[in-house]
């Protein structure tokens, strides 16, 4: 099973106390007809240099039925970690890109009354090549983006392409590496990271554990 989480970087002086204040009695719920919708945070866990825990929301989906459309309220369950690294503070929300996003957002809504205090995390291009040119052997897939090609948007190499030196010196000189596909020696996973920090396990690994991932592997590449 596919495991997607996203890396976000707090612009605002805060430390992991008040964080812990501002979302421990996080609650709300919204009157829809025919039910009820309601987000909360709850499972929540302070230590001296990380926050965790999962964010919880009920989303409507109306599906056919013999009597006419029937309301059914999923609840998404989002792990969340407040982390410190260095002189800063990390967030990685496990899910998807645009339900991370969305909770990114709301979690600076809570937190800084405001969205735009919560943001993306980014790679350099540098930064990536580096990792890549460090264990080559390892990657599987790289994209480029930022190519020079009228009407090309990316550039790909895939599986022994990769072993051809010209093929990537020439794809590097026309675009940036924008995506990688590698094995995690340490863990024994296939992981996947972007530059703007969408990180994805295609390997079976639990949530807490990819956690401890991203925090060794991915949090140092950070700029």
């Amino acid at each position: 099973m596919v495991l997607a989480g996203k890396i976000f970087k707090i612009r605002e002086e805060i430390d992991l106390e008040t964080i812990f204040d501002k979302t421990r009695n996080y609650r709300w719920e919204e009157e829809i007809e025919g039910g009820k919708l309601i987000k909360e945070i709850g499972k929540l866990k302070l230590e001296s240099n990380y926050l965790e825990g999962t964010f919880f929301q009920d989303l409507p989906f109306y599906i056919k039925h013999r009597e006419g459309m029937k309301l059914v309220i999923k609840t998404i369950e989002a792990p969340f970690l407040f982390q410190v690294d260095k002189e800063r503070i990390l967030l990685v929300v496990l899910e998807k890109k645009r339900m991370a996003n969305n909770i990114a957002n709301m979690l600076s809504k809570i937190i800084f009354i405001s969205i735009g205090s919560i943001t993306e995390a980014k790679i350099s291009p540098e930064t990536m090549r580096k990792f890549h040119e460090s264990n080559p052997e390892d990657t599987k897939v790289i994209f480029f983006d930022g190519v020079d090609i009228p009407n090309v948007d990316k550039l790909s190499l895939y599986g022994s392409q990769l072993a051809n030196t010209n093929l990537y010196n020439e794809y590097l000189s026309r675009g940036n590496i924008w995506y990688i596909v590698f094995k995690s020696r340490k863990f024994g996973i296939i992981a996947g990271v972007t530059r703007n920090c969408v990180v994805t396990s295609f390997s079976k690994i639990e949530p807490r554990e990819f956690l401890e991932y991203i925090r060794e592997e991915i949090f140092p590449l950070i700029d």
